[in-house]
């Protein structure tokens, strides 16, 4: 039971990805106590991780559907939020490349839907305008649409920005809190999780892939989250077929296709597949989706090679029956804010779902008054791959370890990843979200051993209990001495 010194909180806030993010970061400008709690050891670690990071540009769904509308005020967003909280966000601009006559009328009805929809700058193109504006697109290409307005983000640092935000204005945020009972008790939701309790007035349930499971604890509305799975195929730095834009097909009644979309970071990202899977933990990658995603990937940008494949990845989206975003108060419980079946442009309309969110909590009777010591901005923390020679200079004249190059292939410093520790992420997923370190293409063959000893020595762990992503993923074995690599028993793993 849930004692009388329980925390306790005007609204609990359960999925720290990046719309349970967004929530909490706008929440965070009032007055109001607020917890964001993740079943994960870090935030993002869910459905966000495993984004594409593509921030829509407002054409491909109608505006009679609440993720058209929710998109295109999120997609206006995201300049300032750049501003206030430094992460990688660049406006690139989106195409849509039609490579036949058929496709074409397809093209001409996405266009007639952005310009209703008021999407930035969207034109249609012939063929020459296509290959003016990427030159790497096929030659076969027909025509297309370009949406300027569009831009890519790099997913995980934004999430870790939106949360350092919010935290730094009064949220609680509670990582490795699987909410697995829920008890009402007069104007109170009682949450357990096998770490403890807490008790909030109002509770929002953003819990991704798991919101159905959730409603179901708090014998709320029956909806079911199907998985659609994506996988995805990660190319280095110095790949050909890197574009200048992120480059759509023409999407089928299903998907928005398989794209070709340049990172923010540098690196090319070709997929995602999109499969309806049974499991929430299915993960997998196959050849046979391999083979599916370069096909398509080539046929929009013929340089893609197998060559420069560096890893690859799956992640899930959560759908629902109807295709579209279930945001709304229960009909059944009291107090019960459902955030649901918000996948893409999940990410894109995440910024106004939170401003959709804060204006239901109100107008159920949720006092909003706003805070004067509100500081919706965040220090930026330097990257000595990004800055010039003599702000580099400064750097380390300042700090030594800005010049203590941890991991060669993307350039990041020992003072970056203790920064990362220091903010909270002790786990070697964490620092790699928050840095980059391990994400290039020795994918941490160079550095992990190095990452490992910088966080025993910042937070006192010993080095064989470190995790690769919390909760059992052990990266060493008890015998350091030996560097084996296995679980916390000493077995060496095959």
């Amino acid at each position: 039971m849930i004692g009388s010194s329980v925390e306790t909180y005007d609204v609990a806030v359960i999925g720290a990805g990046v719309v349970g993010a967004s929530i909490a970061r706008r929440l965070s400008a009032y007055r109001v106590d607020v917890v964001l709690l993740e079943k994960e050891c870090d935030v993002s670690f869910g459905v966000s991780k495993a984004n594409s990071g593509i921030v829509h540009a407002g054409f491909h769904h109608p505006l009679r559907t609440l993720k058209a509308r929710l998109e295109i005020q999120g997609n206006r967003m995201f300049d300032q939020l750049r501003r206030e909280l430094h992460f990688a966000f660049r406006r690139c601009g989106i195409l849509v490349a039609a490579m036949s006559e058929e496709e074409m009328k397809t093209v001409e009805k996405l266009y007639a839907q952005g310009v209703e929809n008021g999407s930035i700058g969207i034109e249609l193109c012939s063929r020459s305008r296509m290959l003016h504006l990427e030159p790497k697109l096929n030659p076969d290409v027909v025509g297309g649409l370009h949406a300027p307005g569009g831009g890519i983000v790099e997913p995980y640092r934004f999430v870790f920005s939106l949360v350092e935000s919010a935290v730094k204005n009064g949220v609680r945020l509670r990582t490795d809190f699987e909410v697995d009972r829920c008890e009402r008790r007069g104007k109170y939701y009682h949450l357990y999780s096998r770490g403890g309790g807490i008790r909030a007035r109002w509770v929002v349930n953003a819990a991704g892939l798991y919101a159905d499971r959730v409603s179901e604890l708090f014998d709320a509305e029956r909806f079911v989250i199907v998985p659609r799975k994506g996988e995805e195929f990660l190319m280095d730095r110095n790949a050909a077929a890197y574009t200048s834009r992120v480059v759509f097909p023409v999407p089928s009644p299903v998907s928005k296709g398989m794209l070709v979309i340049p990172t923010v970071e540098g690196t090319t990202m070709i997929g995602p597949t999109a499969m309806e899977v049974d499991s929430k933990d299915d993960l997998a990658t196959t050849a046979e989706n391999f083979e599916r995603v370069f096909y398509n990937a080539r046929r929009l940008v013929p340089s893609v090679s197998e060559r420069d494949i560096i890893t690859s990845f799956a992640g899930l989206r959560p759908t629902m029956e109807g295709n579209d975003f279930y945001i709304a108060v229960s009909n059944l419980q009291p107090r019960l804010i459902h955030v649901a079946g918000i996948q893409s442009p999940g990410l894109t309309a995440s910024p106004a779902i939170g401003e959709y969110v804060k204006d239901l909590l109100k107008r159920d009777g949720l006092e909003l008054v706003e805070s004067p010591e509100y500081d919706p901005d965040l220090d930026e923390l330097p990257r000595i791959r990004l800055v010039g020679y003599e702000a580099a200079d400064k750097l380390i004249r300042r700090d030594p370890s800005y010049g203590e190059i941890v991991c060669r292939c993307e350039e990041v410093s020992k003072a970056e990843i203790v920064a990362a520790i220091r903010s909270g992420h002790t786990t070697l997923d964490g620092i790699k979200f928050y840095t980059r370190a391990q994400m290039g293409r020795c994918q941490g063959g160079f550095c992990t051993f190095r990452i490992l000893k910088i966080i025993a020595e910042e937070t006192g762990l010993p080095i064989d209990a470190i995790t690769k992503r919390g909760r059992g993923s052990y990266v060493l074995a008890s015998r350091i001495g030996d560097l084996t690599v296995g679980d916390r028993s000493g077995r060496a793993a095959p």
